[in-house]
């Protein structure tokens, strides 16, 4: 009896923690919608994506590239020193 009630209680908890990372997964997904990208502020080997030089996330090769970019909220940008919102020479 003692090892039907522990399975059940193994069960139950790990229903709710799945359920608790796909709450937690769908408020990240949320969030990502009021982002925007800003140029020139990612350091060295810390942008988001690719850049016009390399085609891969984390590849920027000096700090403040101006064609590499990291997400930030909405609104963020504008009060960077160095940030833009749009790639220099768009």
């Amino acid at each position: 009896m003692k090892n039907s009630n522990t399975i059940i209680t193994s069960a139950v908890a790990s229903l709710l923690a799945l359920a608790a990372i796909g709450a937690q997964s769908t408020a990240v997904a949320a969030d990502k919608m009021d982002m925007e990208k800003c140029y020139g502020v990612a350091k060295a080997g810390k942008n988001d994506c690719k850049t016009l030089s390399n085609a891969c996330a984390g590849h920027s090769t000096s700090d403040g590239q101006k064609d590499a970019f990291i997400a930030v909220p909405a609104g963020t940008c504008e009060r960077i020193v160095g940030g833009q919102t749009q790639m220099p020479g768009m």
